[in-house]
């Protein structure tokens, strides 16, 4: 008989509990458990990105967090930070800069832009908008379109106006 452990968390503002294996990881409770499937697991190893969450506010790999280590957290994913709208002016410069491709990696950088236009008082250089994402892998649109698209929607927060 496989051992399971009960957790508690919130995900995208929802209470949720579960029973899940101890060595069940975050972006496959997700997935599997919640059917949230815009969590993607790319290389398992935290490298790619595309398990990219926040929890408790930070983002993480969902790929190394084990479910068992959110329990009592509070997790957001693609899903809440696109229904909360949070996010929409980042999607819309992705699209408008076709920043996405094959859209493997969209969620994972999408958080992880979120997090980074936060943290920041200004608009960040070219330069920092790459070492920021050098977590975030995509091996399809070259990463200029997603600099363009970021350093866009920084420029529009700043000066206040919609992109």
């Amino acid at each position: 008989m496989t051992e399971t452990m009960p957790i508690r968390l919130k995900v995208n503002g929802e209470a949720v509990s579960a029973l899940v294996e101890p060595r069940q990881h975050l972006a496959d409770f997700l997935r599997l458990h919640l059917q949230l499937t815009g969590t993607h697991v790319g290389c398992e190893h935290g490298v790619c990105g595309a398990c990219t969450v926040r929890m408790n506010g930070d983002i993480v790999r969902g790929c190394l967090t084990l479910a068992v280590q959110a329990d009592g957290a509070e997790i957001e994913t693609i899903e809440g930070l696109s229904e909360s709208g949070e996010i929409a002016d980042i999607q819309a410069a992705f699209h408008r800069r076709n920043a996405l491709q094959c859209g493997f990696c969209t969620p994972g950088m999408l958080v992880t832009t979120s997090e980074l236009l936060a943290c920041i008082d200004r608009v960040p250089t070219r330069e920092e908008v790459r070492s920021y994402l050098s977590g975030n892998y995509c091996r399809c649109t070259g990463y200029q379109a997603i600099v363009d698209a970021i350093v866009e929607v920084a420029v529009a927060r700043r000066s206040g106006s919609d992109t």
